[in-house]
């Protein structure tokens, strides 16, 4: 069924995430028919240019990105429906331009005076944008339409300017029209966690701390910086993965069941679970926080630069590319088992992955096996080959007792026969048709932010740097594998 007709207005036109993400997405919508013939996009920046030339610039890098290929036709009638308006973010009067142009296409596209504002922009622009809004009444909804706010990561940069972001965005938007996007949460595999765990009686029952010993979350990266420099010298690991993305799915999986699969419902449960994070800070945050940084080394056979080594990087950083946790939950589900989190760059696969580890079963009837019988896993593949696994014992074929483990697959494009929707598809067609299912709340953000900034707090006041080193294409620092040993367990082999 097609999408409720709107205006789609991006900040920040001309940038990366535009014409690598946002539009390649719109297009695949619209040729799955998941549009309405009267939706609009109209792109705001400041550089200068007609709406042929910002039409032409899209389809260079749409025929790159874009999940289905795109066709000459069928890309010109897409076409038609994108405009383009000059503007400069902190000019007030060029939002009085936009008004007009918005009316304009209402009129003439159909659009019903429904609109989407999309901040693509840096983050530092973000107040810039909403207090133009709210000055210039854009955000102001209309009899009989909607108005939305989509706003990207990073929100805020810890929990005080989470918090004043917030409180700007209240003052523009109400909190069922804004959506905080984590691309993370778009993607089929993260989706389909709560059908793995509440849709089957299977795991559902063993979903506690009765049968799992432990869970794991990786995302690893074999890319370093690729020019972000300035961005991640401010940010690191902890802020730039672990804060949203990590904490988000460690909410899917740790969650209690909503009473419903209403947004509200839905993020109700997520954040019980921030809450129930026991709180690292401290002395205890060595204990239980690993941070590093990758030096000189080989990805796929290419020697690469150590992170100092970086163009923008201090030479003698101390910013984090590599960091591991081990989060505990204290609620009744969860009691006493250990979360280990590891996100890093300059790792030798991409790849982000949960793997829960259940109990051992005892061995009594197999200890005269040669091999000790492994545990089961259940692993959700997030990316990049999204799917799940079951890892159970069988018998080797012979006379004699051999066990050993055995894999159980289920991979989306194999079983269904077609390539999954990219997630910025699912997120935008939700925030168009006023589906927060998927996006973060205020409150959410807000104790995510609670718990790094514990961590982040221990680090800014200690007097050692505690930063260990890893050579690029390594599994990150071999402290970390104190933090499962202590707890009779060791990270997955990707």
């Amino acid at each position: 069924m097609p999408s409720q007709p709107c205006t789609l207005i991006i900040f920040g036109a001309t940038g990366d995430l535009t014409h690598r993400k946002l539009i390649p997405a719109l297009y695949n919508l619209w040729i799955d028919g998941n549009l309405s013939s009267a939706l609009t996009i109209l792109g705001f920046a400041r550089r200068e240019k007609t709406n042929e030339q910002f039409r032409s610039e899209l389809k260079e890098t749409a025929e790159e990105f874009s999940r289905q290929k795109i066709d000459g036709t069928r890309w010109e009638h897409f076409a038609s429906s994108i405009y383009y308006c000059r503007g400069a973010f902190g000019a007030t009067e060029q939002y009085t331009s936009l008004a007009k142009t918005l009316d304009a296409l209402d009129t003439q596209r159909g659009t019903c005076g429904n609109r989407l504002f999309y901040l693509a922009a840096a983050p530092e622009q973000f107040e810039t944008i909403l207090e133009n809004l709210r000055q210039s009444e854009l955000s102001t909804t209309r009899a009989n339409s909607w108005t939305r706010i989509v706003i990207e990561k990073p929100f805020g940069t810890d929990l005080l300017s989470a918090q004043r972001l917030n409180s700007l965005v209240e003052g523009v938007c109400p909190e069922h029209s804004t959506y905080r996007i984590d691309h993370y949460l778009g993607k089929e595999t993260a989706q389909n966690i709560m059908v793995l765990r509440f849709a089957n009686a299977l795991f559902e029952a063993v979903w506690n701390a009765r049968y799992i010993h432990h869970v794991q979350i990786t995302a690893s990266e074999t890319i370093g910086v690729e020019g972000r420099a300035g961005y991640y010298e401010q940010a690191g690991a902890l802020r730039d993965i672990v804060q949203n993305h990590l904490l988000q799915l460690l909410c899917l999986i740790a969650m209690e069941p909503p009473i419903d699969l209403g947004a509200d419902s839905i993020r109700d449960e997520k954040v019980k679970v921030l809450r129930s994070l026991r709180p690292i800070v401290g002395n205890e945050v060595p204990l239980y926080v690993v941070r590093a940084q990758y030096m000189a080394g080989t990805i796929n056979g290419r020697e690469v630069l150590a992170y100092r080594e970086e163009r923008g990087v201090h030479p003698q950083s101390f910013t984090e590319t590599f960091v591991a946790l081990h989060v505990n939950i204290d609620n009744w589900r969860w009691a006493g088992v250990p979360f280990f989190i590891r996100v890093g760059k300059r790792l030798p696969k991409r790849r982000t992955e949960i793997a829960v580890h259940f109990k051992s079963v005892p061995h009594i009837l197999f200890k005269k096996a040669i091999q000790e019988v492994e545990e089961n896993v259940l692993a959700i593949c997030i990316q990049p080959d999204e799917g799940v696994f079951l890892q159970v014992s069988a018998k080797l074929p012979g006379s004699t007792v051999r066990i050993q483990p055995v894999k159980m697959n289920f991979h989306y494009g194999t079983s269904f026969g077609r390539a999954t929707p990219e997630a910025y598809e699912r997120l935008l067609l939700d925030a168009i048709n006023g589906d927060a299912s998927l996006f973060a709340r205020r409150d959410e953000v807000e104790e995510a932010w609670r718990f790094v900034d514990g961590i982040r707090s221990h680090w800014n006041t200690s007097s050692t740097k505690d930063v260990a080193f890893y050579p690029a294409g390594s599994w990150g620092s071999s402290e970390a594998d104190r933090l499962t040993e202590v707890c009779g367990a060791k990270w997955r082999r990707l």
